[in-house]
C-alpha cells in the first residue's frame, strides 16, 4: 500500500466519480470535524446502476493507485454507498437520498468544495458562413 497525502486522495476519489458522469462532487475538509478521517467526497447519482458504478470504478482507481478499501456499506441497495478508503470516506448517494441526508448542511462549518472536471482545451472552431446568396 503507497502513502499519498488525503487531500490528493480526495481529488483521485472525485475525478474517479467523475470519470462515471457523477452529479455535484463536493470534498468536504473534515480534519477540524471529526477526528475519524480527513476528507468526505460526496457524489450522486440518477439511478442505483450509476450509484453502484460509480463506486465500483472508486474501488478500481484507488486499487490501482495502491489505495486499501478499509469498509463497504449499502452496496447491496445502492442509494447511498460508504466507502472508507482511511482518511477519506466517499458517500456516493442516489440524489433522493442526498438530498434526504444533505451531509453539506450538517457538516456545513467545514470548509466545502465543489470539484469541477478540467475539461480537455478544445481547439477553437470558427464557423464561417459563406458570402452569397442564401437559397
Amino acid at each position: 500500500m503507497r502513502v499519498i497525502e488525503s487531500k490528493t486522495k480526495a481529488l483521485a476519489i472525485a475525478s474517479a466519480a467523475s470519470d462515471k458522469k457523477a452529479l455535484d462532487i463536493v470534498i468536504i475538509n473534515m480534519r477540524k470535524m471529526l477526528g475519524v478521517c480527513d476528507h468526505f467526497v460526496i457524489a450522486s447519482g440518477s439511478s442505483t446502476t450509476q450509484v453502484k458504478a460509480i463506486a465500483d470504478n472508486l474501488i478500481k482507481v484507488l486499487k490501482v493507485k495502491g489505495q486499501r478499501l478499509w469498509h463497504i456499506e449499502g452496496e447491496r441497495e445502492a442509494s447511498w454507498i460508504l466507502l472508507d478508503f482511511g482518511d477519506v470516506v466517499a458517500h456516493i448517494f442516489l440524489e433522493e437520498t442526498r438530498r434526504f441526508y444533505d451531509l453539506e448542511r450538517l457538516w456545513g462549518d467545514a470548509p466545502q468544495e465543489h470539484f469541477k472536471e478540467k475539461k480537455a482545451k478544445r481547439k477553437n472552431v470558427v464557423s464561417r458562413k459563406k458570402k452569397g446568396k442564401r437559397r
